[in-house]
């Protein structure tokens, strides 16, 4: 199946912060337009605006599962997203511990940890609004070191760059788990998506961006000559506001 072309962009129209954002918002609009137009796309719809689910997003996982990077970890962190819900269940079932952030970071005790010896339901346990309620809400000291990150991704690159949904959450979650020395530069990060989110053009990533190691669709698994992972948390790129609204990052700051 071939990649999802992207609009031309100029060359000259590739410096600057702002064009890099118009550049990965044309790469989403496409992605996202093409899922629903081709009958790609499933439920919770429309694709816009969120880590598109996918036709072929359980078997993407099974996929995974059948990788060496996933048959070595113990403890995943997932991205909370629909078409990751099979990952994270899999996960459970073959006895790893699961931990998803709190949306947007917001407290303190800023991860849930899913614990299959906890858990009696664990269908119900992976959904976005059952995570809260049978997980246990952890802070920076209780989370376990990481093994395997699975991200959601709207679009990926050749190269293994990640187009996200365009809020930073991810990387942002990445970063201070690195800050924590809870990974490094051999903790393999992962992403499933469908083969028509593979784009067959190179779009400008960002040092913060964390490139992919792994990528799993429905028909294969290969993993990209990338970028080397950020080290931890870049405070250029954070304004004092946004700071304030993620108690973590707060902490981190001032020890």
């Amino acid at each position: 199946m071939r990649p999802t072309e992207v609009p031309d962009v100029d060359a000259s129209d590739r410096d600057g912060d702002a064009t890099d954002r118009l550049d990965k918002d044309a790469v989403r609009e496409r992605v996202w337009d093409d899922l629903e137009e081709r009958g790609e796309a499933r439920f919770p719809f429309p694709p816009h605006g969120r880590i598109p689910n996918f036709a072929g997003a359980s078997e993407a996982a099974d996929r995974l599962a059948d990788q060496p990077e996933w048959a070595a970890a113990t403890t995943i962190k997932a991205n909370p997203d629909a078409p990751q819900l099979p990952v994270r269940r899999r996960a459970l079932r073959e006895g790893k511990t699961v931990y998803m952030a709190v949306p947007r970071l917001a407290d303190e005790r800023c991860f849930l940890k899913l614990d299959p010896d906890e858990l009696e339901d664990y269908d119900a346990a992976t959904t976005v609004s059952g995570s809260s309620t049978h997980g246990e809400q952890v802070g920076p000291s209780a989370i376990d070191r990481v093994d395997l990150i699975v991200s959601g991704s709207v679009a990926v690159t050749p190269e293994g760059g990640r187009i996200g949904k365009g809020e930073g959450y991810s990387d942002l979650e990445y970063a201070v788990l690195r800050e924590l020395g809870l990974v490094d530069d051999a903790t393999p990060v992962a992403t499933t998506v469908h083969e028509r989110q593979l784009i067959a053009e190179s779009v400008t990533i960002e040092a913060h961006d964390v490139p992919m190691d792994l990528v799993v669709t429905p028909e294969r698994a290969f993993r990209p000559e990338g970028s080397a992972q950020p080290t931890g948390i870049d405070w250029d790129l954070l304004t004092d506001d946004r700071v304030a609204e993620i108690p973590v990052l707060e902490r981190l700051r001032t020890s």
